[in-house]
């Protein structure tokens, strides 16, 4: 069959020539043939269908590097890659969706000479509801391991369960959530908590890293939540979970970063495939010494908060034994934060405790006279 001139085949495949030599020089769609004397490219028939592919990754939005590897893939392989791309970038949306709806909330309170009317933005009067925490922590070694390497905390404001691992497990647990406690005391005005919490999570890098030394064999999870006062900022990395018990519905707000959830994601398993996976367990992102890869970024973003919410953060000893049905019903249950915190740790004993149990369960409570 004859081949296509550069202008032909821009044409035919809906890339632009000027996109076409850029797509040649980084090897990503080479022409079936280069005019020796000319420098002019052609193209074969054959080859539309890995350009259109190409086209259509690029609007979707994946980058370059991304768009060669999944043209080397099979098909299937291939239609499993764009699947973890696309949860990749619906998870990033999403928190970059937080994080707009927040700004866009807190700027319209904060209008430059709003003269306070009632009923304009900003107005004081306009969210007088005072909210606070109430909250309990409880670490328990469990019925199987020798020693406990979860760190769980609660405070005027942190909250925080960290699970460790490796040799050094229960100090690298113990450091990440240290790092974090300085908050309890700080003024955390709602416009700069995140970027208050992203500093305090380098922090804690650092500290998981000294204690840890270059080895990533020695790390820990890290789940924590820090109130203003109106709202709830979250930071996750690993597998330890928070929950949000509101209007007697239980609700996740964190995404596992670990094997089995990526292959989940991708439709590789099922949930109850996933439940008795051998490596549920291993994690693609945690806390851990400073090794050769730069330290990974973790999930921070900010939640709305209603009285009456509860909340439950709590390792993997937990949620990896106890069912969220039954979660729930504790949760919904118990009536203070220390009976919830109790009860859990308790149910994940009696389904037989293989691991350390950590619990930090936290109330918002409406303190203004009825």
């Amino acid at each position: 069959m004859e081949m296509l001139t550069i202008g032909a085949f821009a044409k035919a495949s809906r890339l632009s020539p000027k996109a076409l030599r850029l797509y040649d020089e980084l090897e990503l769609l080479r022409p079936a043939r280069v005019d020796p004397e000319t420098g002019y490219r052609y193209y074969a028939p054959e080859q539309l269908e890995q350009a259109r592919l190409v086209a259509w990754l690029r609007r979707l939005g994946m980058p370059l590097a991304g768009i060669r590897d999944v043209r080397a893939l099979e098909p299937a392989a291939a239609a499993r890659e764009i699947r973890a791309f696309w949860a990749r970038t619906e998870s990033e949306t999403a928190t970059r969706r937080d994080l707009a709806a927040f700004l866009v909330d807190h700027l319209s309170r904060t209008v430059p000479g709003n003269p306070g009317k009632p009923g304009d933005p900003g107005d004081p009067s306009e969210d007088t509801t005072m909210l606070e925490l109430r909250y309990s922590a409880l670490s328990d070694t469990g019925l199987v391991r020798p020693a406990n390497q979860d760190t769980a905390y609660a405070g005027t404001r942190v909250l925080a369960v960290a699970d460790g691992f490796g040799s050094g497990g229960a100090p690298a647990s113990s450091a990440a959530v240290e790092a974090l406690k300085f908050l309890d005391s700080e003024p955390l005005p709602a416009g700069s908590v995140l970027n208050l919490l992203e500093d305090a999570v380098q922090g804690a890098t650092q500290a998981v890293q000294e204690v840890a030394g270059p080895t990533a064999e020695i790390g820990t999870t890290l789940t924590a939540m820090v109130w203003t006062g109106s709202q709830l900022a979250l930071v996750h990395i690993g597998d330890s979970r928070a929950y949000l018990l509101r209007d007697g519905g239980l609700f996740r707000i964190t995404h596992d970063h670990t094997m089995v959830q990526s292959m989940l994601d991708e439709g590789r398993l099922t949930p109850e495939e996933a439940t008795a996976h051998p490596q549920r367990a291993l994690l693609l992102k945690a806390l851990t010494g400073s090794g050769p890869a730069p330290a990974p970024a973790p999930d921070v973003r900010l939640h709305d908060a209603l009285a009456g919410d509860r909340y439950l953060l709590c390792s993997d000893g937990l949620s990896a034994v106890v069912p969220e049905a039954t979660v729930r019903d504790t949760l919904a249950a118990a009536s203070t934060p220390t009976e919830a915190a109790q009860a859990l740790v308790r149910a994940a004993n009696d389904s037989g405790g293989p691991d350390n149990v950590s619990c930090v369960v936290a109330d918002l409570v409406n303190t203004e006279p009825q």
